[in-house]
């Protein structure tokens, strides 16, 4: 499991550097390693990445990392360290 959460986060980080890529320099990586961001290759590229975000929700909640819990810290405060 932590294999598919580790590639998961990795597609997210390309998805999120495409994105990037797009707002500041109007340029699609992946369209431009596929040469085409209508043929297979792009679409299966663009839904990959997409399922990796669905799945990367999953696991976002769990993460307490992010929100600054720690372990010593107080329970029954609010947010996601409840």
């Amino acid at each position: 499991m932590k294999i598919l959460n580790f590639l998961a986060l990795l597609l997210i980080l390309i998805g999120a550097l495409n994105w990037g890529l797009w707002g500041f320099f109007q340029f699609d990586l992946v369209a431009w390693l596929a040469k085409g961001n209508t043929n297979g290759t792009a679409r299966f590229i663009y839904s990959v990445v997409g399922l990796a975000g669905v799945w990367g929700l999953g696991f976002l909640s769990k993460c307490k990392a992010i929100c600054g819990c720690s372990s010593n810290q107080n329970n029954s405060g609010s947010g996601c360290c409840k």
